[in-house]
């Protein structure tokens, strides 16, 4: 299965939960679905967490304050 294909298959289960049980808990199982992909790409070392805290804070180094 391709990226675009599951990416379709994921907006057609989330449309039908959506139409089964409501838009909050669609939105809720959607929300657990990522936390739950995030964890394990960082227990395969597909996502480290060190990196991605320092890329985000060298880049709020750069910001100026705004006046």
């Amino acid at each position: 299965m391709n990226p675009h294909q599951f990416a379709a298959l994921i907006g057609f289960l989330s449309i039908a939960a959506w139409a089964t049980v409501g838009f909050a808990d669609a939105i809720l199982c959607l929300i657990g679905a990522a936390v739950f992909a995030a964890l394990s790409a960082v227990q395969r070392g597909e996502l480290d967490l060190g990196d991605l805290q320092q890329r985000l804070s060298s880049q709020e180094g750069t910001r100026r304050p705004a006046r």
